[in-house]
């Protein structure tokens, strides 16, 4: 009797790891871009639970992020936890794929020897805010003929603010030889209008930084795939 209960618990769990293998062996057989996104999430959760396998897993956590990898990719370990099936070591690996994906993202950014206008700076710094659900503060400078000498992250803040330390930025200016500067900071919210503060730090900036002949050419804020330019909008 023990024996028919090992037999019957064995072709359960080979029928299972057949559902949960279907991706890949239709990986193999047509290609990657004949998956669906459920059948390609599948692949990398790769197996589900007892009640589901791992594309019904997929699919049911791809609905409760409106059937979007962009919104996934911003997914946090607390939000991803919340579904059954879902372990430490298969949500480390996805998080770590999306880490991958935005770092490939920068790597592969165009680079651009001169900045000539809101737009190429953006390409430069939004691969590194866009997706952020926190803010963050950064600096561009740049030489007499505008080209990049070096980006850095000043500061980090949580969900609606961060630090702007005009102190620290002009100290970072002169010891880089910096003529001019692009102050950069993102809104997790979408929303890419600047706030009342964010003007007052600007014309703060603008003019400790114009003391030491260090020009502030634009203050960016950068809201998913958008930005604001305050020299676009002739702000500064």
């Amino acid at each position: 009797m023990e024996s028919f209960f090992i037999y019957i618990n064995m072709a359960r769990s080979i029928k299972e790891w057949k559902e949960d293998d279907m991706p890949r062996e239709k990986f193999l057989e047509k290609g990657a871009e004949s998956l669906s996104d459920a059948e390609l999430l599948a692949i990398i959760i790769r197996s589900g639970t007892k009640k589901e396998n791992a594309v019904e897993l997929s699919r049911r956590i791809l609905s409760f992020f409106g059937n979007s990898f962009s919104s996934l990719k911003n997914a946090s370990y607390e939000n991803l936890i919340q579904f059954k099936g879902m372990g430490k070591c298969k949500i480390v690996t996805l998080l770590s794929i999306f880490e991958m994906i935005k770092r490939i993202e920068i790597e592969y950014t165009p680079p651009l020897r001169q900045i000539y206008s809101s737009d190429n700076a953006a390409k430069i710094i939004s691969p590194l805010l866009k997706d952020l659900q926190h803010e963050e503060c950064w600096i561009l400078y740049l030489n007499r003929g505008n080209k990049l000498i070096a980006k850095e992250r000043l500061s980090v803040g949580g969900m609606n603010a961060t630090v702007v330390d005009v102190k620290l930025i002009i100290k970072s200016s002169i010891a880089k030889l910096a003529s001019s500067i692009i102050l950069v900071h993102n809104h997790p919210s979408g929303n890419s209008r600047p706030s009342e503060e964010d003007k007052a730090q600007t014309n703060k900036l603008k003019n400790a930084a114009s003391l030491c002949d260090i020009v502030l050419l634009d203050h960016l804020i950068i809201a998913g795939n958008k930005y604001y330019s305050f020299n676009d909008e002739g702000l500064i």
